[in-house]
């Protein structure tokens, strides 16, 4: 699948610097970056799921700060 974006010239010449030196497509930095940003969106979504499976089910969450406090007596 072919898509278009439109990058900044700075984006664009930062893009162009990086695939010169390594010898790498821009393409290749451009599916990189995409892979690693995807892969974070879908663990933020799972982790969300994951809390509200939770406290659907009666618990509640609490901050870490909270914890670690009562753990630390």
């Amino acid at each position: 699948m072919t898509i278009s974006i439109r990058l900044t010239p700075e984006e664009e010449e930062r893009l162009d610097r990086l695939a010169q030196r390594s010898g790498r497509s821009k393409s290749f930095y451009v599916r990189t970056a995409l892979h690693e940003y995807l892969a974070d969106l879908e663990d933020a979504y799972a982790v969300d799921s994951a809390i509200d499976a939770f406290e659907a089910g009666g618990k509640r969450s609490r901050p870490l700060a909270e914890l670690r406090a009562e753990t630390d007596r």
